[in-house]
Order: C-alpha cells, then sequence, then structure tokens
C-alpha cells in the first residue's frame, strides 16, 4: 500500500496534482475544498473518497477555510473513516479533537495484511501571550501536543496497536530556531511523548531524501533531517527545513519505507514537498 503526507498550501493546483499520482491514500493537510473541475473528477471516478468532515479549521480567532483530509485515491483499499468531534459536543468513546480540523483519521484495511489506523496531522502557529516578557512571535510546539493528545486515544499501551501518523507539525527535529537548545529541548518533547506511546518516528531521514545544500548553519553537521518545507524566499532547491514527519506503532515500523519526494523536479505545486509511505505486502 503506497500512501502520501502532503501539506497542499491549499491550493487548487495541489488537487490537480493530486489526482494523477499513482497512490492508494493521501493523508493531506492544509487542504481547501477541491475546485468544480477536481470535484467533477472526484464525483466520476468511484475509486476516490473523501471523508465528509466540513472544509474548515478551528483557529484563533475563528476558521480558517482548510484542514486536514484522508484521501481514498485506488480499489486497492478499504477506507472507514472515524468521525472527530470537538470536545463539547463528543460522548464517551468519540474521537475527541481540540482544534476541529487539526487531525483526521480513518481505519484502512490494505490488500493484504490486517487494518490499520491512520491520521493525518497538522499542528497550526499560534502568539505568545502578551504577558511573556517577549516580543510576540508564533510557535506551535504547543498545537502539536494537543494533537498528541487527541491521537492518544487510539492508544491503549505502548504495544497492541497499529497506527501510522503523519503530517506537518509545524516543529524541528533535533535543533531549535538558529540552533538554540532551550526550543531545541521544547521540540523533542513531541517525539519523545510519541516514543513514550508506543509511535516513534520513523522519517523521513537521509538517505530517504535529498539534504539540505547549501547546508543551514542552524542545523548540526550529524543531522540526518531532510528539507520538506521551503519559504517564499527558498525554492525546492535551496528548502532547507524539515517540518513534515511520519510516526508508526513499532510493529509496523520495520515495514514503512519512508521518504520525501524532496528533489526540485518531483517537488510540486505546495511549499511542501509530498512524504511518501510505503507499507509492506503482507504488514
Amino acid at each position: 500500500m503506497k500512501i502520501i503526507s502532503w501539506n497542499m498550501a491549499h491550493k487548487h493546483e495541489s488537487w490537480r496534482y493530486l489526482l494523477d499520482l499513482d497512490v492508494d491514500l493521501a493523508l493531506l493537510q492544509e487542504a481547501g475544498r477541491p475546485p468544480p473541475d477536481v470535484a467533477e473528477r472526484i464525483q466520476a471516478d468511484p475509486a476516490i473518497e473523501i471523508d465528509a468532515a466540513p472544509w474548515e479549521t478551528t483557529i484563533v480567532g475563528g476558521r480558517a477555510g482548510f484542514r486536514t483530509a484522508i484521501v481514498k485515491l485506488s480499489n486497492r483499499i478499504e477506507v472507514d473513516w472515524i468521525e472527530s468531534k470537538s470536545i463539547n459536543a463528543a460522548e464517551s468513546g468519540d474521537l475527541v479533537v481540540f482544534s476541529p480540523g487539526t487531525l483526521a483519521a480513518a481505519s484502512v484495511t490494505p490488500p493484504t495484511g490486517g487494518p490499520l489506523v491512520v491520521v493525518s496531522m497538522y499542528a497550526q502557529w499560534v502568539s505568545t501571550h502578551v504577558r511573556a516578557g517577549y516580543r510576540p512571535f508564533i510557535f506551535s510546539d504547543g498545537s502539536a501536543h494537543r494533537i498528541v493528545s487527541d491521537l492518544s486515544a487510539f492508544i491503549a499501551d505502548v504495544d497492541g496497536h497499529r497506527v501510522v501518523a503523519a503530517g506537518d507539525l509545524n516543529i524541528l527535529r533535533g535543533y531549535g530556531e538558529y540552533g538554540d537548545e532551550y526550543w531545541a529541548a521544547r521540540y523533542q518533547t513531541v517525539f519523545d511523548r510519541m516514543e513514550v506511546m508506543g509511535l516513534p518516528c520513523v522519517g523521513p531521514e537521509y538517505p530517504n531524501g535529498r539534504r539540505a545544500d547549501p547546508w543551514p548553519d542552524e542545523l548540526p553537521r550529524d543531522s540526518r533531517n531532510v528539507p520538506t518545507f521551503h519559504s517564499v524566499k527558498q525554492s525546492p532547491e535551496t528548502a532547507a527545513r524539515q517540518l513534515d514527519y511520519v510516526f508508526a506503532s513499532t510493529e509496523l515500523a520495520d515495514s514503512l519505507r519512508v521518504r520525501a519526494l524532496n528533489a526540485s523536479e518531483e517537488w510540486g505545486p505546495s511549499d511542501h514537498c509530498r512524504v511518501e509511505i510505503e507499507l509492506a505486502d503482507g504488514a
């Protein structure tokens, strides 16, 4: 089974690009409502299905017109979407999501092997409080921890689960902003917490993706990070930061191949590259 995780940057062109890919399943972030031409293609193709959640995300100050989504793209798999609910609308046993639109989940049955839960994640930026003591700036590790809390609903023990969770967490791995040790430690708590739950980070990392070139001063020389995002001042060729990650149950980790499709010729129309996740037959 072939999966991609992709922040689409709420672009119509990303939808057109997606439907031409040879994959079974897409875990999307910042996905806006498909444009009319794409919606027609989806309606005409019985192999393609999308979860029915509203095309919006709860954000500070209101709602944004994009969300996480899970899209079935082939007849080789079966997908049962799991409805998420806000805490004020949920009942016992529901999937509670702190910020609706930041997490989407489904149960997937691959062509061979047992079913698994897949999760698309997006950690949104928020601003520091006016009493923080410094000039205002944005951060996302708090949002990432809320997603980990939401995701924990699928984890009853360190073993015995089959979960693949992927997406844009907007945090750095192995270092902080401009090499800052304080932020490096804060970011690491997200990865540590996932691993404690039994969901270690499984990539992407070098050599399964192109390394940053030129090498950024802030990145440790022994880092195996691969860039998955470029700013408005950069291009796929000069991208330097990894913000997208894949986590998987220990039972599945050795059966997964995770690769950042970050070469310039394969990057695509978004400011994030796609992350390819392949699950071996029979896993």
